[in-house]
């Protein structure tokens, strides 16, 4: 082929791409936008395959990427496509925040930490774990003191988790500790909070017992769990194995309502045993 035959065919693409740049288009199709919909569940894309009860027994104990199929050595455009929708949904639920309205909407005074952006918050643990000089100052004059319980909010690493779980679990929690006559102080958020900033809150309102309701780091499978951290009387000589946690609050694990029951039954224990943590687990393993 010579050189002006290569020209000839590089001048006819250019005129068909012109041709097709330049044709009228349908009104209704030029305002519409363009919707794809993709499978909320993930593919098998295993097609035939040898042992077909194998896979399926991995795929109901696990959500781990198993059967998901390859053409060569690479994963289907499908499940490529998905792992990239998961990861860009944990990167969001890390560094969006919980909406204004849905604190207004629950109620939720907000409450912030020396981390005055998400870089120290990520890189300085500390700051997450002391309020910010105003925080402690509302909290002095407005914080319900003296009461059985105080419930703590926190965006922590996932402000999806807080979304997706706090409208119904907050408010079964609520109910199911005035159920047992246990006194309730109102709850508040805390931006950019750490697990160990409810001792600084513990402190200031004198309670028995603070729970924090925090989102967990999330991951390829979910980016809304939940985690309720429980601390009994802290002190400066309070350690992790004082505290006792329930993970994986999230519509495919310990569902919201069912942990706003569980969690007051649980409370309503710790209150009784003047612990938690380990020793709350010792004795728990003693009276059964």
């Amino acid at each position: 082929m010579d050189i002006q035959e290569i020209q000839d065919i590089v001048q006819r693409v250019v005129e068909e791409v012109q041709k097709n740049m330049n044709s009228p288009k349908n009104d209704t199709a030029q305002n519409k936008e363009e919707v794809i919909h993709f499978p909320e569940g993930r593919i098998k894309g295993i097609d035939n395959p040898h042992n077909a009860a194998s896979i399926e027994r991995a795929q109901s104990i696990t959500p781990a990427r198993i059967g998901i199929g390859r053409t060569g050595t690479r994963m289907l455009t499908t499940s490529y496509l998905q792992f990239l929708i998961d990861h860009a949904a944990a990167q969001d639920a890390v560094l969006r925040d919980v909406s204004d309205d849905f604190l207004q909407k629950m109620g939720l005074h907000k409450l912030e930490t020396k981390a005055n952006d998400m870089k120290s918050y990520l890189m300085d643990l500390d700051a997450g774990r002391k309020l910010s000089d105003e925080s402690i100052k509302y909290l002095k004059q407005n914080g319900d003191k003296g009461k059985n319980v105080q419930i703590i909010v926190c965006d922590g690493l996932s402000s999806s988790a807080v979304e997706a779980n706090v409208a119904d679990l907050l408010p079964a929690l609520i109910q199911g500790l005035k159920l047992k006559n246990i006194s309730v102080a109102k709850p508040f958020f805390i931006k950019r909070g750490r697990v160990w900033v409810q001792d600084e809150v513990a402190a200031i309102v004198n309670c028995d017992l603070v729970i924090s309701l925090i989102g967990e780091r999330p991951g390829l499978n979910t980016d809304e769990s939940l985690s309720a951290y429980m601390i009994y009387r802290p002190t400066e000589k309070t350690v992790e194995a004082d505290r006792t946690v329930i993970s994986n609050i999230h519509k495919d694990g310990l569902t919201s309502l069912e942990a706003g029951a569980y969690l007051s039954d649980l409370i309503e224990q710790m209150l009784l045993a003047k612990c938690t943590g380990v020793s709350f687990a010792q004795q728990r393993n003693t009276n059964t």
